[in-house]
């Protein structure tokens, strides 16, 4: 970092002792305009511990965070585009943070090797990792093996979401209305399933007295079939989402043909109306 006794200019705002990743220091270190068009952040060695911002760069491709003091991954959970992630040297308790990656299917490259998280065993810390992230190529500099892959399903332990979801939320200390939106995209599947069933208790007729009961019947079912397809996938593993993401591509073609066909037809007797 210091080249002749002199801070080399690429890491002045390194020895301020930040502990926080601010929009600032991300567009200058990437050379961007916005948050948004970051694609590759390369912040080694920043004494960070707080990178919520990074809620708010989902196109994202190549991130480097070694060496800093982060414990919590729920920031990444966004960040859907990530191939490479580096984390060595950080301070992650526990192989559950592995949770917040678990869609990232595009994710090929992760180090995170000297974190607490990984443990003495380091073949079964190997195992539980490419059990949850199956589509890992390399893993702590190491190429991943298609045998690898079978043994982490057989012997790899199960990763579930963290327990401590206090210390997965976000911080939202002085942050503006739209950052604490983006942030809370990023709390745990525990804790938007809680929020999801408080949001379809019934409602009161005596409060709302114009609700019809066939239709918040039909509404409810509704819900109730859509929280059941997002937790089924949280139990399927990468060949399968894919299974899924093809299907739901076709239905969303099957349904706008349909709408578009529904639109069609009242043109088309409205048009018979009027040569009549």
């Amino acid at each position: 970092m210091f080249m002749g006794g002199v801070l080399h200019p690429r890491h002045m705002w390194l020895n301020m002792s930040m502990m926080k990743l601010t929009r600032k220091q991300v567009l200058t270190e990437a050379k961007a305009s916005d948050l948004q068009s970051v694609r590759k952040l390369n912040c080694w060695g920043c004494k960070l511990s707080d990178v919520s911002i990074l809620s708010q760069m989902p196109n994202i491709e190549v991130l480097t965070l070694s060496v800093n003091s982060i414990s919590s991954l729920a920031p990444l959970a966004g960040c859907l585009f990530l191939c490479e992630l580096y984390l060595r040297r950080n301070m992650i308790a526990s192989l559950s943070e592995l949770w917040h990656l678990r869609s990232m299917i595009r994710l090929r490259v992760l180090w995170l090797a000297d974190n607490p998280c990984c443990g003495e065993n380091s073949s079964q810390y190997r195992l539980t990792v490419l059990r949850c992230l199956p589509g890992l190529q390399k893993l702590d500099n190491q190429v991943v093996t298609e045998d690898e892959i079978a043994l982490a399903r057989l012997k790899g332990e199960e990763i579930s979401a963290p327990l401590n979801t206090a210390q997965q939320q976000l911080s939202t200390n002085g942050l503006t209305d739209a950052e604490k939106e983006n942030a809370s995209l990023c709390h745990n599947t525990e804790e938007t399933n809680t929020v999801k069933e408080l949001q379809m208790m019934p409602l009161s007729r005596d409060k709302f007295p114009s609700l019809h009961s066939q239709s918040t019947r039909s509404s409810m079912k509704k819900t109730h079939t859509l929280d059941a397809v997002l937790l089924l996938l949280r139990d399927l593993d990468h060949e399968e989402l894919l299974i899924v993401h093809t299907e739901t591509q076709n239905r969303l073609r099957t349904s706008t043909l349909d709408s578009l066909e529904t639109f069609r037809d009242p043109q088309q007797s409205k048009s018979a109306d009027i040569q009549h």
